[in-house]
């Protein structure tokens, strides 16, 4: 069951990074060109935030059946598990906060550009903290 939730976990993380990735790019080009914030807009925005909280669900399972996880949450000197265990999820959990944030604050926005403007802002620190602590070694 581990090496199953681990594979869907990494796998998953591909298709999540790049509809968050579209996300992000949506919202600065929509920004920059002063276009008018559609529900294409909205709903490219909606499919970043599900991708990236499905994501976060995963992980969550992953990291109380891991080895590499809870279970060595206390082992700070090791550079590998002080990542698994505290550094990733840690990080992780703040950029989803962010994204969520940035989703709930658009909707009182009443302005494409302020709309843009959020999105481009919430969703483009989420995908840099989560780029920031994929244990890439592993993931490749």
């Amino acid at each position: 069951m581990y090496e199953f939730i681990q594979k869907f976990h990494s796998g998953w993380a591909y298709l999540a990074i790049l509809v968050l990735v579209i996300a992000v790019i949506n919202a600065f080009i929509g920004l920059m060109s002063k276009k008018e914030f559609t529900a294409k807009d909205r709903k490219i925005a909606l499919f970043g935030l599900i991708g990236i909280h499905t994501q976060l669900l995963v992980g969550l399972i992953l990291y109380f059946v891991s080895p590499l996880g809870f279970a060595s949450l206390g082992q700070m000197s090791d550079k590998m598990l002080r990542l698994t265990s505290m550094e990733h999820p840690l990080i992780n959990i703040i950029a989803i906060t962010l994204i969520t944030i940035g989703w709930s604050k658009h909707k009182k926005l009443t302005t494409s550009e302020s709309k843009f403007k959020t999105f481009t802002i919430f969703y483009g620190l989420g995908l840099v903290l989560i780029l920031s602590r994929i244990p890439w070694s592993m993931w490749l």
